[in-house]
């Protein structure tokens, strides 16, 4: 069921739901007083959404495990946070294109390094004058974006 395809349009469709959550959260943050609390309300509604779909899928009983897993494993949830404070902090500043500019830059640097050392497992990806070149292409797409 998992097809390459599939897993692109997912994913695009996530992009689309990032892009919106950012604004989302920015203006629950002014409406409720506290960037750190929007974030925070967010995750709130994460987690429950989240606990809901283990308890329909049978598998709320993988989340005792989690207790045994290393540290390093649980920083997800602090990258996470992190992602969620500083894009609703910088949305107001910056403008949902520039915020989401820099994120994707962001990303695709750390992806450039996380797929040439292999980081957690993953299959190495030799970083290539063609993935450089898309990440240049970007950073270009974010200065245009804001200058």
């Amino acid at each position: 069921m998992n097809t390459p395809i599939l897993a692109l349009i997912i994913v695009a469709v996530a992009g689309a739901a990032v892009a919106l959550q950012t604004p989302i959260n920015a203006a629950l943050g002014r409406n409720i007083g506290s960037g750190v609390a929007a974030a925070a309300v967010s995750f709130g509604v994460g987690f429950a959404i989240l606990l809901a779909v283990l308890l329909l899928r049978g598998e709320l009983g993988a989340l005792p495990r989690a207790a045994s897993a290393s540290p390093v494993l649980l920083l997800g949830g602090v990258l996470g946070a992190f992602y969620v404070w500083s894009v609703l902090w910088a949305i107001p500043t910056l403008g949902a294109l520039t915020v989401i500019s820099a994120l994707i830059l962001g990303q695709l640097s750390a992806a450039l390094v996380i797929d040439a050392t292999g980081l957690l497992g993953l299959t190495v990806q030799a970083i290539t004058p063609t993935r450089i070149a898309a990440a240049a292409l970007v950073a270009a797409g974010l200065v245009l974006s804001r200058f």
